[in-house]
């Protein structure tokens, strides 16, 4: 048979030993092709690491390298050194003088094969070596532990040779099975890629020493029926079971290695684009055949039995390429090959727009010049990849676009290829959704989120010189806005260039420079701030303060986080930036003195210091997102939101304040940290829980129910009121900032509240026959009354009584078996002092009124029903007289103050009260707040006070 055609060997027809023969000649031809290129890029002691290994593993010398015990497991099938390789061991150590073996049969390597680029055009100085070591499947634990030690120390003494080496000990009978339990390679994910690790071996690996490859005696053909073809050639001994190594066959690969593949170079990607992108491709090649695949490994296969033995075009990176190029080519995705190329191009690294250092051009370099000569590619394209190490921001940018496209297309089509084979297992689909989530963190946009434009493209984004501009509404923008030039311009050059970058809001634009790396430490600034108040200082801590609340480089993300939703990690909340609180004082050059100085009511006039606030966050997904607030509750609507972000219960956010204004600026930032760590405190746990705060002369009501902080602004002290009265449904805590209600008795009385408990205060008027009743109830609603004053009896009384009334009812609806002490509210009673005008200094508790049993009160008892359509009907009972509107219609009121009058003695017109109410026609007859109780209480006694004067 002729050495230029093809060899088919059919079993059934019978096959020429010299045929195999000729076969295995062929891939040790391409073999030590690829080994001498391999040896080509490699220092000479790199060299002698590669050329003695299979010596070092076929012999346990105690003076070699590697050397553990005498226990080791050594010795390489079918290997014998030469001359020249003992020549090498013995300038290691002299004393070295190597025995040859007998019965190379029962050795217990069988093995040992080079993975990774070396001896490909993308084999670089720093390329790694990736050894598969394959041992008999009947080694003990011992002797693989062993083993393993060997090979620990054969890495830690290449290492010493400027040689970084991985060793992977290999099973093969195990392996066929796809039951491994380790890492084959440095760039392995893992045992769910068995088929496709297998692929690559088969393709790429070179053989070292000991036993061939069996399946590459076994034709393309062939491959369906692997295992009945290798049987034939065993038992009938056509080839010796001891001259090789059966790693199994590719004849079908599951989908769901697809899967595995395409998440596993998805998930590096994000990091390293460039290096996955071939990978990631010749994935959605591989899936897009199933399930007729036929993998790259079979494609050498058959051009080695072809006897087309081109090294340049049997390189793993070329045949990944041109497989790749026939894909996008027959698709007409033209943008698709040509980032392909790109990939290609800067892996193998070779700067074609710079001559040669070497004297003769080598083999890669030559390969390369073919490839771009096809591609059509100029010597300005080859400057602009060769410069890549110099690229910035446009350059990057640009390139990111294709990159992301690339690594969202390939998550797209793995998606659907998982639902379409049906392969998408819970846990496929659990990873699926990780990584989705990985994506997403990295590359999608959203409103306030900080862009990532540099994923591995470029390693320096960082300008020496910007020019940082306050640009003013213009009839192209209606909206104030900051830039980013490139360069040291002036005042009347930067508008003549196109900035690097354009924001909205000064922080934005600044934590976007300092999250891609475009301002480092060393980049020099000149500053055009326009309209702003914003300094050259003011600049410099803005930048500082970025970068010590976003330290970079960015830590990973662990899976864990990607499980749940994103929290803040680190928040950082800079107020008033380039704004000047106290403009106007400044430019008088007045610095004013005051006792007030609280940011949020400064000096005698209240002015709130705080007028907008920037939101820096960086969330557990790694995503930086800048908020701005300005406008009357800038302070109150980041707060909510700051709020709203954490987690239910979490008060241990990491959270720094800066300002950095002209005037106050540590006093402002002293002041929101102190408001924000106060209410993150008040705020922490689901219970239902208040915060009021005041600013200027205005109220703000911060309030968490389950899961969620709403904010309530209250113009003055009649609407805060009216919301501290509103109904609650369950106890609601209400905690005040230290200057809210600032000399108002409500300061002395609010923070008092408890639950289960009806707390009563009062205080009386110096200047006045009035006292102020305040109450709040069992949820710590406010109910707060002006009442006329002749003495705490009098006063107090009427309401005792009504709430006695209303204790009792509600206790009576109880279950007979209810735990009374739970249940039953207590009812206490506090004066203000000193009594109004004064200002109210302390709160005094006092003993409940003891009303004798003659003192002069009528009971008053009032049901109020429901009535479809119209107002409520109201009933009222005089000492047990009725009075109902059935009989007196609209005149109810006057007929009962024209009862009450004739019962009093002289026709006193003092006021009267309702003593007893009942609701539960309207309420129902669940537990009913008593702030309901005490509203219809007011507006009847209203009524009939009011009655009572006319009569």
């Amino acid at each position: 048979m002729s050495r230029t055609q093809e060899i088919r060997p059919d079993i059934d027809d019978g096959i020429d030993r010299k045929v195999l023969a000729q076969l295995r000649a062929r891939f040790l031809k391409v073999n030590a092709g690829r080994l001498q290129r391999a040896m080509q890029a490699l220092s000479t002691r790199q060299q002698l690491v590669l050329k003695l290994l299979p010596l070092l593993f076929h012999v346990n010398h105690p003076l070699l390298p590697g050397y553990v015990s005498g226990l080791t497991p050594a010795g390489l099938s079918g290997f014998e050194p030469g001359d020249e390789l003992l020549a090498e061991a013995q300038r290691l150590t002299r004393s070295f003088a190597y025995k040859a073996r007998r019965g190379n049969s029962a050795l217990p390597l069988h093995g040992l094969f080079l993975m990774g680029s070396l001896g490909t055009v993308a084999q670089a100085e720093q390329s790694d070596m990736d050894l598969w070591v394959c041992h008999a499947t009947d080694l003990s634990t011992q002797e693989i532990a062993e083993l393993r030690k060997k090979c620990d120390q054969l890495e830690a003494w290449a290492a010493t040779q400027g040689a970084e080496a991985h060793f992977f000990l290999v099973d093969p009978v195990r392996f066929t099975v796809g039951d491994r339990e380790a890492r084959l390679t440095s760039d392995d994910c893992g045992t769910t890629q068995h088929y496709l690790l297998l692929d690559e071996f088969y393709r790429t690996a070179i053989w070292l020493a000991g036993r061939t490859p069996l399946w590459w005696l076994v034709p393309v053909y062939e491959e369906q029926r692997y295992h009945a073809y290798i049987d034939i050639l065993l038992s009938k001994r056509f080839i010796r079971a001891e001259e090789v190594l059966d790693l199994g066959h590719l004849a079908q690969i599951p989908p769901s290695e697809f899967i595995g593949a395409g998440m596993w170079q998805l998930f590096k990607g994000i990091e390293s684009p460039y290096k996955s992108v071939l990978k990631l491709l010749l994935t959605e090649v591989y899936a897009s055949e199933h399930p007729q695949v036929q993998c790259l490994s079979l494609r050498f296969k058959q051009a080695v039995f072809c006897n087309r033995l081109d090294l340049d075009e049997l390189d793993p990176y070329i045949v990944v390429y041109r497989r790749l190029e026939e894909y996008l080519s027959g698709r007409g995705e033209t943008e698709r090959l040509e980032l392909i190329r790109r990939c290609l191009y800067l892996k193998i690294n070779k700067k074609l727009s710079r001559p040669s250092r070497d004297r003769h051009k080598s083999w890669q370099r030559l390969l390369l010049e073919r490839l771009t000569s096809d591609w059509n590619w100029d010597s300005r394209q080859l400057a602009m990849l060769d410069s890549r190490s110099q690229w910035k921001v446009r350059q990057v940018s640009a390139e990111r676009r294709a990159l992301v496209n690339e690594l969202t297309y390939s998550y797209r089509f793995l998606s659907q290829f998982a639902r379409d084979a049906q392969a998408g297992s819970s846990l496929n689909s659990r990873d699926l959704g990780v990584l989705g989530r990985r994506l997403y963190a990295a590359f999608e946009r959203k409103a306030g989120k900080i862009e990532f434009i540099n994923p591995g493209i470029a390693p320096d984004l960082g300008e020496d010189t910007l020019t940082l501009v306050r640009v003013a509404k213009t009839e192209i923008s209606e909206d104030d806005q900051w830039a980013v030039f490139n360069g040291s311009l002036g005042a009347q050059e930067w508008a003549d260039f196109a900035p690097l970058k354009r924001a909205r809001e000064l922080v934005e634009l600044l934590a976007w420079c300092h999250r891609n790396g475009v301002i480092d430490s060393s980049t020099r600034l000149s500053l055009h701030p326009g309209d702003s108040d914003l300094t050259e200082f003011e600049l410099s801590n803005l930048l500082a303060s970025l970068q010590q609340a976003v330290p970079l480089p960015l830590p990973a993300i662990e899976e864990r986080a990607l499980l749940r939703a994103s929290v803040p990690g680190a928040v950082l909340l800079l107020v008033n930036v380039g704004i000047d609180p106290l403009k106007q004082h400044s430019q008088m050059n007045v610095h004013m003195t005051t006792g007030r100085i609280d940011a949020l009511g400064y000096s005698g006039v209240r002015e709130n210091l705080i007028l907008t606030i920037d939101q820096v966050s960086l969330n557990s997904w790694n995503e930086l997102l800048v908020s701005h607030y300005d406008g009357p509750h800038a302070l109150l609507d980041c707060l909510r939101d700051f709020l709203n972000s954490l987690p239910a219960g979490d008060s241990k956010a990491n959270l720094q304040v800066r300002c950095f204004c002209r005037n106050r600026a540590a006093t402002i930032a002293e002041r929101v940290e102190e408001l924000f760590r106060d209410t993150l405190n008040n705020f922490a746990g689901t219970q239902h829980n208040r915060y009021l705060l005041q600013i200027k002369q205005h109220y703000h009501l911060l309030e968490l129910t389950p899961g969620q902080v709403s904010h309530t602004a209250l113009t003055d002290m009649p609407a805060l009121l009216e919301q501290l009265g509103k109904e609650q449904p369950g106890y609601s805590r209400l905690h005040l900032d230290r200057n809210a209600l600032e000399g108002d008795d409500l300061a002395l009385i609010l923070p008092l509240g408890r639950p289960e408990c009806i707390q009563v205060f009062y205080r009386r008027h110096e200047n006045s026959e009035l006292a102020e009743l305040t109450l709040l109830d069992e949820h710590n609603a406010l109910w707060r009354q002006s009442m006329p004053f002749r003495d705490e009896q009098s006063l107090l009384t009427p309401l005792q009584r009504f709430l006695q009334s209303l204790l009792y009812r509600r206790n009576a609806l109880l279950p007979l078996d209810s735990p009374a002490p739970s249940t039953a509210l207590e009812v206490l009673y506090y004066e203000v002092l000193p009594a109004a005008p004064l200002r109210a200094r302390q709160v005094e508790l006092r003993a409940p009124p003891q009303a004798p049993v003659s003192h002069p009160f009528y009971d008053v008892q009032a049901i109020v029903e429901p009535v479809e359509g119209k107002r409520a009907n109201v009933t009222l009972y005089c000492n047990h007289r009725e009075f109902s509107e059935l009989e007196y219609a609209g005149n109810l009121f006057a007929a009962v103050a024209r009862h009450i009058l004739a019962q009093r003695r002289d026709g006193e017109r003092y006021p009267c009260y309702i003593t007893d109410l009942d609701l539960s026609a309207v309420l129902g007859d669940g537990r009913a707040q008593t702030i309901h109780y005490l509203r219809y209480k007011a507006r009847l006694e209203a009524a009939l006070n009011a009655a009572l004067q006319k009569a």
